[in-house]
């Protein structure tokens, strides 16, 4: 073959482009997350991002780009549909005109993901439409859409639990599991998830009443300090259900899931130490030099064989 040309098919090369495109989606929404992803093993690192980046479009149309953008709810609820269907038509065929979705699809076909994942998340997407007042001036006075704990347990396995199991089948679909085992690293999975997103509602708490005018932790729309403190409890049990797990994943996961676990501990230290009535106005965050020393204590350990 002469010097310069391509040796990649056109769908090789349009697979390799939604891959980077995926890519630069995680790099501009989450720096923790981008930091973890870059600590997986090469084999995973695409397919995470490739997760990571439909979820994301999926939760920005739900979260107000679409309704800034002047698009209708009815006209949101119906594009929520469209990106399911496109979504379920990728993993079908293995391509999307959509390069998101394509990426997704490639991952979703080599783990095995299918729509027993993705229809739930869908379903939680349309959740938030539907606990998004049809006024779109949310003021700080107005009274949260909420609901109860049934619905919160069914909403974070949407949203959430299963972003960790598709993650979960990227780590394992090369590895040959028992039966204990995969039960075992599916809890993991949905426990590790359920915190993220539990503390991300903690962490967002004024700007899901305030601006979306939502509520996810309570039916009152307010957390006072003693749902703070029975929040901080269920967090911190899923953390520690999830970090029993972690010995049990591939070797080239688990610094990267451990890092992320260390920085949502750490972030649920601060949550914790934050007056309740303090959670709306402020946004805990954990500094950059901080994520560094907990990343390098993280490698030390896993390196010296002990993970906790």
């Amino acid at each position: 073959m002469k010097h310069g040309v391509d040796r990649m098919g056109p769908l090789g090369r349009y697979s390799s482009v939604s891959d980077r495109i995926a890519k630069s989606v995680i790099g501009a929404y989450s720096t923790s997350f981008g930091l973890a992803t870059r600590l997986l093993g090469p084999r995973h690192r695409d397919h995470v991002r490739n997760i990571y980046a439909l979820v994301r479009v999926a939760d920005e149309l739900v979260d107000g780009v679409a309704a800034e953008a002047g698009v209708a709810a009815d006209q949101q609820r119906r594009m929520l549909d469209q990106l399911e269907s496109e979504t379920e038509s990728g993993m079908r065929l293995g391509y999307s005109s959509n390069p998101i979705i394509h990426a997704y699809a490639r991952t979703a076909r080599a783990a095995e993901i299918g729509a027993e994942l993705t229809r739930p998340f869908f379903a939680s997407m349309r959740t938030d439409l539907q606990l998004t007042p049809a006024d779109p001036k949310i003021t700080e006075a107005a009274d949260p859409v909420s609901f109860g704990p049934a619905d919160h347990a069914d909403y974070v396995y949407g949203s959430a639990e299963v972003v960790g199991l598709m993650c979960l089948r990227v780590f394992i679909r090369d590895e040959s599991c028992t039966s204990e085992d995969e039960r075992r690293l599916v809890r993991g999975a949905r426990s590790l998830g359920a915190a993220f997103q539990n503390v991300n509602f903690l962490r967002d708490l004024g700007d899901d009443t305030q601006r979306l005018g939502r509520s996810y932790l309570s039916e009152t729309g307010t957390v006072d300090a003693r749902a703070q403190e029975q929040w901080i409890d269920a967090i911190r049990g899923q953390l520690d259900a999830a970090a029993q797990t972690i010995p049990l994943l591939p070797g080239d996961a688990r610094l990267a899931v451990l890092s992320a676990l260390r920085l949502f501990s750490e972030l649920t230290d601060r949550l914790a130490a934050v007056p309740a009535a303090e959670l709306p106005r402020q946004r805990i965050r954990v500094a950059g030099p901080r994520k560094a020393a907990l990343v390098l204590r993280t490698m030390y350990e896993v390196r010296m064989g002990s993970l906790r």
